[in-house]
């Protein structure tokens, strides 16, 4: 019998793991939190900007910066941080509970079930699919975090519906209508993650030959993630823009997915579900590249020392 498809890396400890995927939290976060809310404003927004009856410029400006659109650019740029306490709660989670937690699934796929792996995708393309299946497991349990994630797209997009509620009286007062959506945010993160660990190891093993992922240099960490954050975007695009919409609206006014996708259909046509498209992939694709190479050049160096 041929030996089961190794995880594609080495064993790192839980520390390395933590410490490697949390600081890529931090990084992003301070990076790229504008970006976010540019792409989560552009998302949510119903109205025609370009073309015959568009509102132009002046439409996106008030898309973008909403009621600073009209203020210096220094008040616009600072109106791009609603909900950084929200973000920073979310996104460091978010990065250690996927980049951290990943290599764990992987690591129990390897151990109990490369054989069946092997046996259905063959020698060499068995590694890949565990570190896919892998990814949308981890992606899937996702939805726990939701609710902070929910806040910080309200910030982001809608922030009235707090109407001065602090963040206590908020989990009080709406309990699980935070995590409204949360069968849209599975059903994302579940092909998304796919994508984005299955792409990243593809590129590793076809492209570069990487029999130990950890082994990876800085630049073939950033291809892999290239590849991965690519193809998880777009697979996860058409959901993500529902997901946001369901999370956008006032507590008191919750719409469904399913009445939200036939409005979208009939009012805005099918080019809707990929609203925000190209910004995602030509500016918050680098935040997902950025924070994914970090996250896998750091757990292996971490790795050697804890």
């Amino acid at each position: 019998m041929s030996p089961p498809p190794a995880s594609g890396k080495q064993r790192e400890s839980g520390t390395a793991r933590l410490l490697g995927s949390g600081t890529s939290g931090i990084l992003e976060l301070l990076i790229f939190h504008p970006v976010d809310t540019v792409a989560k404003r552009l998302m949510s927004n119903q109205t025609k900007l370009f073309g015959a009856g568009g509102s132009g410029m002046a439409g996106l400006n008030r898309v973008i910066f909403k009621d600073a659109a009209t203020r210096p650019p220094a008040q616009r740029y600072f109106s791009l941080f609603p909900g950084l306490g929200f973000a920073a709660g979310y996104k460091i989670s978010q990065r250690i509970y996927k980049f951290g937690g990943q290599p764990y699934v992987t690591d129990y796929l390897t151990k109990h079930h490369a054989e069946k792996f092997r046996q259905m995708f063959g020698d060499r393309n068995g590694k890949t699919m565990i570190h896919a299946t892998a990814g949308s497991i981890i992606g899937v349990g996702e939805v726990l975090l939701l609710p902070l994630d929910v806040l910080k797209i309200k910030r982001q997009t809608n922030p009235e519906a707090f109407r001065g509620r602090n963040t206590f009286k908020i989990f009080a007062d709406e309990g699980f209508a935070l995590y409204r959506g949360g069968m849209w945010t599975a059903a994302r993160n579940a092909p998304g993650s796919f994508s984005l660990f299955g792409g990243s190891a593809l590129v590793k093993e076809y492209v570069f030959g990487l029999e130990d992922f950890s082994k990876a240099t800085f630049f073939q960490n950033f291809c892999a993630s290239i590849g991965g954050a690519v193809a998880s975007i777009t697979v996860s695009a058409p959901l993500d823009v529902v997901k946001t919409r369901i999370q956008n609206r006032n507590f008191d006014s919750p719409e469904s997915g399913m009445k939200i996708v036939r409005d979208m259909v009939r009012k805005e046509g099918m080019g809707a579900f990929f609203k925000g498209l190209v910004p995602k992939v030509l500016v918050v694709g680098p935040k997902l590249i950025f924070s994914f190479t970090i996250a896998q050049a750091l757990i292996p160096m971490f790795g050697k020392y804890v």
